[in-house]
């Protein structure tokens, strides 16, 4: 397990760098977007299970694919596909940010730029100490996975280069809990109140004896499956297809990849679960790049016509780039 000393060293380094998605079957993730608005949950975090990862927390970057509806079926409505994005493993490239990124040079095609974009969250594990939710069912490991999205991320980040923590908040006898507080801002739900407790808190002998039972997950498990040749294939596939407006096919693609709800009849039906590990639809998430966070114009009917070739809209693009 790193040190926090360690952990800081690595912020700090990322942070000069970039300035210079099926559920898992086990109901562990605690949906803590569905807390009441004006309510507080209190959580714990814990390491991660693989020793090899510096921090406490993995990354996550899904794209969201939309669709007009489902191929074949009568009054269908539109529907989403969450795909991985390459860029969550090192040194990959994304063949759907490589089409996109030049769109973000055109204000006709920023928005569309934007609806392709990744969506980052980060996914942590640790107890759920107070909450005030009501679950249908819980899990008999109390151990839990979070699914946070880069507001609540960005909390946790910035106190950990706090110097007046001096402990790894996920130490087992000096560490902190995190209060996840919930308001709304602009009719969305927003989670900037959130902080860290201000009293370190030894963990109970029942969480003690819960990690013993149960052992830490190792995060990077819980992450979509890397695609391969095949899978990005398909995903390509599906990309010029939702910007072409079609409707999403599932004897093409749904045992790869698949909405949320709809069944897939295939003996390769596994790969579309295994694809996307630990993706939960209701999970806030980051949806603009880092570097286009301020609202822009709304885009013109070229940006915002679903009925254009996805083929017309990159040729536009390649050719702006000659």
């Amino acid at each position: 397990m790193a040190t926090l000393a360690e952990i800081r060293a690595k912020l700090q380094a990322s942070s000069q760098q970039s300035t210079g998605g099926v559920s898992g079957g086990d109901n562990a993730i605690f949906p803590h977007w569905n807390i009441a608005e004006g309510t507080t949950t209190t959580v714990r975090f814990l390491p991660d299970a693989d020793s090899s990862n510096t921090f406490f927390w993995v990354e996550r970057a899904m794209i969201k694919l939309p669709f007009a509806g489902v191929k074949g079926e009568t009054n269908s409505k539109p529907i989403t596909v969450q795909v991985p994005c390459m860029e969550m493993w090192d040194g990959e490239n994304c063949p759907i940010l490589t089409e996109v990124r030049p769109w973000f040079k055109d204000k006709n095609l920023e928005d569309m730029g934007r609806k392709y974009w990744k969506k980052k969250s980060y996914l942590f594990q640790g107890f759920v100490v107070d909450t005030k939710l009501q679950e249908d069912r819980t899990p008999d490991n109390p151990i839990r996975r979070f699914i946070m999205s880069s507001q609540i991320f960005n909390i946790v980040r910035n106190a950990l280069m706090d110097s007046d923590i001096e402990e790894l908040p996920t130490d087992t006898v000096r560490g902190l809990d995190f209060k996840i507080v919930k308001t709304t801002k602009g009719g969305y739900a927003d989670y900037t109140t959130s902080n860290w407790a201000r009293r370190e808190r030894a963990l109970s002998e029942a969480e003690q004896n819960a990690i013993k039972q149960y052992g830490l997950f190792n995060l990077k498990d819980f992450l979509p499956k890397k695609p391969g040749p095949v899978e990005l294939k398909v995903i390509k596939e599906m990309f010029e297809a939702s910007v072409d407006g079609d409707a999403y096919d599932t004897e093409r693609w749904g045992q790869y990849y698949k909405p949320s709800g709809i069944s897939i009849a295939s003996s390769s039906s596994a790969n579309a679960k295994s694809a996307t590990a630990d993706t939960v639809d209701e999970a806030p998430v980051e949806s603009a790049p880092a570097d286009k966070a301020e609202v822009v114009e709304k885009a013109s009917e070229l940006g915002n016509d679903s009925s254009k070739r996805a083929a017309d809209i990159i040729a536009m693009i390649r050719k702006r780039q000659q």
